[in-house]
């Protein structure tokens, strides 16, 4: 490749040849030297977290893209954009005009990785499990809309919904419906450590120091039968203390590909380099980055607290003077690419207005300035974020509204901590676990959220969610969508401030980068190559 930057349209997925059947069939690089690719997730087995890789109990971008290297699912979302298609199951699909029976049919000759058979009861037992469970993660909520499993004989599952789920094909592609193995994950209890196995394309090592991922090395698994065509026999996940340190190994060529997460400063000057040995991909994304409330906290608890937040908080400049063209101010918990997106809180704020935020906290008798901590992680999301919510303290206290300290937190520390509700205010980041609006919805709004909030609405729990559902049609479900975002932007659960594009860095003698992430922040090792350097 002679070109520096590479930039992949919205509609790739559009162009993109159909996926090899029986992947698992074809030859990979033939080079025995593993692909790395380096990273700053941080993986850590705590006491909080003992289980991180355990597809019952993860839920962050990290440990997902472990997974699904090493995982099987039913089914899965496609090297580009569209709905998802089967992996481990050879055909799925509703079978009643009402959207509430969802049937499969497995693969034929399927097996996990050390050769034990796949069949129908291990995906009942694996899906039945996650649910048993209810991990604090609260992943388990992305299967809450089934009510039985059924199978008959080893390769027919039938899934039995308690209401109407046009998103559920999607919900089956992600890892909690990863299938497991009964002999090695316990039923009763989640599977502690960094051992991972299944009938993915990929089998794991993982090579720890002081309770701490430091390696992942996936080896191209011969038994693998699916629809991936794997295109290299090993590949290296790394992962680095911080994006400095990342691409100095870039640098040096101890590792060939970075991913997340890059800095700002990196991008603009890969943007800027004129070196052709490293090619900048430039895709779009749906990351999104907002402060949630702890609804029930003294400080936060009235709504024209968390309305004057929003009303005083200036999007442009911090995505302007934080991460310039690599994001966009966000006025919905929706991106603005999903069907069904609505910039709600522009509609109802407008431009940041301190007199307008003023007299909000006036009318409900508040006292000001309202002492606050905003609290945020250190290794999570990027560099940037320290000077994120160094901006976001500075605009609120330039207000007189608020007095505001910031603290910041390992994520082995921050997520336990906001789950126990420990903080008032705090700082997260959501990659879709499937491109669809209801997965930036429900996550943080429906029973057992994501976010242990408080927050409940019951017209957007009991009405709103499921008539959205209902829809297969995801244009025609626009009016229950945009209605939820309304009332969000009313109430302030959460406040969304900005959706971000996505970036990998890699020698050019490696292959695939422009498929090694889809939109949803899903890596995808086996798109990865060795070709040869122009």
């Amino acid at each position: 490749m002679n070109r520096k930057t590479l930039v992949l349209p919205a509609v790739i997925g559009l162009l993109a040849p159909v996926l090899a059947a029986c992947g698992g069939t074809d030859s990979g690089s033939g080079s025995g030297d593993a692909i790395v690719v380096g990273t700053t997730d941080a993986f850590t087995a705590s006491k909080d977290a003992p289980a991180p890789l355990d597809p019952a109990y993860a839920y962050d971008v990290g440990t997902w893209n472990i997974l699904r290297q090493t995982v099987q699912t039913l089914m899965i979302q496609p090297r580009g954009e569209g709905a998802p298609v089967p992996e481990a199951a050879q055909s799925c699909g509703f079978t009643d005009s009402g959207n509430e029976r969802y049937a499969c049919t497995l693969r034929k000759d399927l097996k996990f990785a050390n050769g034990d058979r796949v069949t129908a009861e291990d995906v009942k037992y694996s899906i039945d499990r996650a649910l048993a469970l209810k991990a604090e993660s609260g992943v388990f909520a992305l299967l809450s809309t089934i009510d039985t499993v059924e199978t008959q004989g080893d390769s027919e599952v039938i899934f039995h919904l308690k209401t109407a789920d046009a998103t559920f094909p999607f919900k089956l592609s992600t890892p909690v419906a990863g299938i497991v193995d009964p002999d090695i994950y316990g039923k009763d209890k989640l599977r502690d450590g960094f051992e991972v196995d299944g009938s993915g394309p990929y089998t794991l090592k993982a090579e720890v120091d002081n309770d701490k991922l430091v390696s992942a090395v996936f080896t191209k698994n011969p038994n693998y039968q699916g629809s991936l065509k794997v295109n290299n026999d090993k590949a290296e996940l790394r992962t680095f203390a911080d994006a400095d340190e990342m691409g100095t190994a870039l640098d040096k060529g101890d590792i060939d590909l970075m991913t997340r997460t890059m800095s700002p400063e990196q991008i603009q000057k890969l943007s800027a380099d004129s070196d052709d040995k490293v090619d900048l991909v430039d895709m779009s994304g749906l990351e999104i980055r907002y402060l949630a409330f702890n609804t029930n906290a003294p400080t936060v608890k009235s709504k024209a607290v968390r309305q004057a937040m929003a009303q005083v908080i200036n999007r442009g400049e911090l995505v302007s003077k934080v991460y310039g063209s690599q994001a966009e101010p966000l006025y919905s918990l929706v991106p603005a690419s999903i069907t069904g997106h609505s910039n709600a809180f522009f509609n109802k704020y407008g431009d940041p207005d301190v007199d307008k935020a003023k007299s909000v906290m006036e009318k409900a008798g508040i006292t000001t300035p309202v002492k606050l901590t905003l609290h945020y992680t250190t290794d999570h999301y990027g560099s940037a974020t320290k000077k994120e919510f160094e901006l976001l303290k500075k605009q609120l206290d330039d207000s007189g509204l608020f007095e505001v300290g910031i603290e910041g937190a390992p994520w082995a520390t921050f997520r336990p901590a906001e789950q126990k509700g420990e903080y008032d205010v705090y700082g997260m980041g959501w990659f879709p676990d499937f491109p669809d609006a209801d997965n930036y919805l429900a996550p943080f709004l429906d029973k057992d959220n994501f976010l242990g909030s408080p927050y409940a609405n019951p017209t957007i729990r009991t009405s709103l969610i499921p008539d959205s559902r209902r829809v297969a049609d995801r244009l025609s479900a626009s009016g229950s969508l945009t209605e939820i975002q309304d009332i969000v932007a009313n109430d302030v659960p959460v406040l969304p401030l900005w959706q971000g594009k996505q970036y990998v860095a890699a020698n050019d003698a490696v292959t695939g980068t422009a498929y090694v992430l889809n939109s949803s922040s899903t890596l995808q090792l086996w798109e990865l190559g060795r070709g040869v350097s122009g």
